[in-house]
């Protein structure tokens, strides 16, 4: 599988595979020209490392108005909250990246368009639809966000790349109906 970023830079995802620097998605060709893939996922700017580095500084800069109360009984009434404060910050982040866990694939063969999405909570929703009849359809102001994708088929109308930016969703859709005219 040849996989390149819309510069035609490889570089290394989350994912196993590449990404394009800049948009959180790509296009993949495989060996075969018959097939492409559109990967999607969500901004996750907060890496692992960053993550531990911000919850302890946040941890360090909250203790420090705490050291002139060393060795006084005020410390042991104010630790609890300060303890608290940093725990609040660590599991919102750490909610705030388990939702960010989504991923979206879809394949354009000769013959059908196959759409899967693995949501944060690890379930997988699949839409497949004859590519002739497959219709890309952006709603600039009638969807539930401004330049809202859809792909329609078979009796179903499904969402793709909701959680892009908008500037990102309507390149998105540029591409679909690019690649979705080529075969």
């Amino acid at each position: 599988m040849a996989a390149r970023t819309r510069d035609n830079l490889p570089i290394d995802s989350p994912f196993g595979s590449t990404i394009s620097i800049g948009m959180p998605y790509q296009w993949t060709n495989h060996d075969n020209a018959d097939v492409q893939e559109l990967q999607l996922w969500p901004h996750n700017s907060l890496s692992k490392h960053g993550f531990v580095a911000f919850v302890l500084i946040t941890f360090i800069l909250i203790l420090i108005p705490a050291f002139p109360l060393l060795g006084s009984a005020v410390l042991w009434g104010l630790l609890p909250f300060l303890l608290l404060a940093v725990w609040g910050i660590y599991f919102a982040l750490k909610q705030n990246q388990q939702s960010r866990q989504i991923f979206e694939k879809l394949t354009l063969s000769l013959d059908e368009t196959h759409l899967a999405r693995t949501d944060a909570n690890g379930k997988i929703r699949e839409w497949v639809c004859n590519r002739y009849w497959t219709q890309v359809t952006k709603y600039d102001d009638q969807g539930p966000l401004p330049h809202y994708v859809t792909l329609k088929g078979k009796g179903r109308e499904v969402e793709i790349g909701a959680f892009l930016t908008e500037e990102e969703r309507i390149a998105v859709y540029h591409e679909l109906l690019e690649a979705l005219r080529r075969q």
